[in-house]
This record gives structure tokens, sequence and C-alpha cells, in this order.
């Protein structure tokens, strides 16, 4: 009797946590329109036949509780596109799911991992200010740990920060913006000449030059990785946002070799190195294991090698000979840019595609 009593409550209590999670996402209907203005919304636009929307609905839920119990002012809701269509249409969906936080007049495009920390942190980025201020040295080095890239404004009002104000507006999807006085600057850091926009990573700071970089927006969309990644299929697609070229060492982390770990070594120094040389143009980073370029190419790359993809125009390059000096990876690197090497063509329905994620 005791056992059928424990399993009764058991199963009481699953269902009034499953309820309680489900309550905090909405369903939204053609009323929607009209109510949700003085709100902040994040909210899933799928089809009930698809997929992926089905993969999401748990990971959905958990973010819905999730942004509740940290009191996130951002409300969480559902809509079924294929019956709202013209609603969906407005705003921009043009495939399931997607994902949008509406902000006024705003819809920002969610297009990151489908994992409830990355869409949290995404919801509370972008329900925020565009930049938000750094009023002490504490609050700085407290920033500079916990982001690996931190873009910051520092100086009085001047056109620099309405340009600024402007990118951060446009690309808080991906990054935060900060701004702080010369005052609240760590003692190691200083600039030459105010208002100055600065990005930290790589464990140094590089200041953005109008005359050599161009616009501004595009300077941070270059800059908001760090200098050398471990890329996936996923980061690869994200990469291609930024224009640059993707120079990947392809090596075995979970049968790591001597030469893998040199290829590696050689990639991370270049990235390092010659970052004024080749950070304009070119993502440096390695991939563990042959698999996905292997798909990506339609043809078969040995382990340990290098391959250089320019997912823009569909072309990829390889050396010609094995790389295992400084030296030669920076050769080849340079005639990719100054178009000497050998161009390949990708498969372009091969290239990782949004809704696969």
């Amino acid at each position: 009797m005791a056992e059928v009593r424990a399993s009764v409550i058991c199963g009481v209590l699953a269902a009034f946590l499953s309820s309680s999670v489900f309550a905090f996402v909405e369903d939204l209907d053609e009323t929607f329109k009209d109510t949700r203005e003085n709100d902040v919304w994040l909210v899933d636009f799928y089809a009930p036949w698809c997929g992926y929307c089905k993969k999401l609905e748990p990971v959905w839920y958990d973010v819905g509780a999730e942004l509740k119990s940290s009191g996130s002012p951002v409300r969480v809701g559902k809509m079924d596109a294929t019956a709202y269509s013209g609603m969906a249409s407005e705003f921009g969906v043009r495939g399931y799911p997607t994902i949008k936080l509406l902000k006024g007049d705003l819809a920002y495009s969610y297009k990151g991992p489908r994992t409830k920390d990355d869409i949290v942190e995404f919801a509370n980025r972008v329900a925020g200010p565009a930049v938000r201020a750094l009023p002490s040295k504490q609050m700085f080095e407290h920033m500079l740990k916990r982001h690996d890239v931190l873009f910051v404004y520092v100086g009085a009002e001047s056109p620099l920060k309405e340009k600024y104000n402007d990118a951060a507006s446009e690309l808080i999807v991906y990054t935060y913006f900060f701004s702080a006085s010369e005052e609240a600057l760590p003692e190691s850091v200083s600039l030459s000449e105010l208002p100055a926009v600065v990005v930290f990573k790589d464990g140094s700071h590089f200041t953005y030059d109008e005359y050599e970089d161009g616009s501004l927006s595009s300077w941070v969309n270059k800059e908001r990785f760090q200098g050398y990644l471990h890329i996936d299929g996923f980061t690869l697609y994200e990469l291609g946002e930024t224009g640059k070229l993707v120079a990947i060492a392809i090596i075995d982390e979970k049968d790591p070799t001597e030469q893998s770990g040199r290829l590696k070594t050689l990639m991370q120094r270049v990235a390092k190195e010659y970052r004024e040389q080749f950070n304009r143009d070119f993502q440096f980073g390695h991939m563990d294991g042959n698999d996905y370029i292997n798909g990506l190419i339609m043809g078969e790359v040995t382990v340990p090698s290098v391959i250089i993809l320019n997912t823009s125009n569909e072309q990829y390059f390889m050396p010609s000979e094995l790389i295992e000096s400084t030296d030669q990876l920076v050769q080849f690197i340079s005639s990719v840019l100054n178009g000497s090497a050998q161009v390949n063509t990708l498969y372009s329905s091969r290239l990782p595609p949004l809704l696969s994620v």
C-alpha cells in the first residue's frame, strides 16, 4: 500500500512540475501582434510536422522556466507559423524553427546552438541595453574574465560613439558591447587617442582604425571571434558570416599524434604572431577529425593536414605538400591571399544549413 501511495505521489508531483514548466511558455495566436507592444518576447515559430521543431520543444520549455525563475523581463512564447502564416511572414519567418526576440519595432533572429544556456544568454543579452556601462576598474576586470571577446567604447560623446551605438544595435545578436571612461581601464592599457573603440581578446587589445579598417560594423563582425578556435560545423557556419577565409588544421584529438600536435601549434603560432598580416582576411582554428571536411569537399583529406575554406564563394585550398614549418604555413596562406594557390570548388549543398543545427 505504501508503495502504491508513493507511486501516486511521484506521478502527481511529476505532472505538477511538467505543467509548471509548460506554464512559462505561452501559446500565441492572431491577437499577439496587438498585445505584444509593451513587452519583450522570445518566440519560437514552428511547424507541427517539423522534426527539428519537435526536437527543440523540450529545450524551449526549459528556456521559459529558466527566464522566469531568474526574474528576466523576457516573456517566452511559441506560435504555429503554419496556422498564422501571415503574421509569421511579417516577422520575417522563412523556415522552421525560427527563434526571434521581439523588442519594440525590432525583431532579432537567433542563429546560435539550440541549447537552453545559449538561448537564455541570447535573450538576456538582446533584451538589455545595446551598450552597457563599465563604471569602474573592478567591473571592467570582471567583464574581461567573463568574456573571451570584449568590445568597449572609451571616451566622451562623439560621432564615433554614434557609430558604435549603431553597430551595437545591429550586432547585439552576436556579442556584448560596453562603454567606459579612460579611468576605468586596467593599468596595463594605454590608448594613444580618444575616443576609441577597442576589442579585448587573446590576452591583448586592438583598436579600431577607421582609415585602415573601414566600416565599424564590418570591423566588429570580423573581430567578434578569438583569433584561434576549435571549429565544428556550426562554428564554420557562423564564421562564414564574417567574410573571412577559414584556415583549419585538421587533427585527431581523440588519438593525438606528435604530427597533429605540431600542426596545431604551428596554426596557433601563425594566428598570433602574424595577426597584422593575416587577421583581416583569415580566421584560424582546428577541427577534430576529417569526417565533416570529407563530406564538405566530397573527397578525403589526410589527418593531419591543412585546408583553407572560402564559404562565401564555395572554394577551398590545400597545400601541395605536408606543412611542417611556420615558413611553409605562412607561404601557403600568402599564396591563397595573393591568388597564386590552386582553387578547388566546394559542394554548396554540403555547407552547414541553419535548419539542421
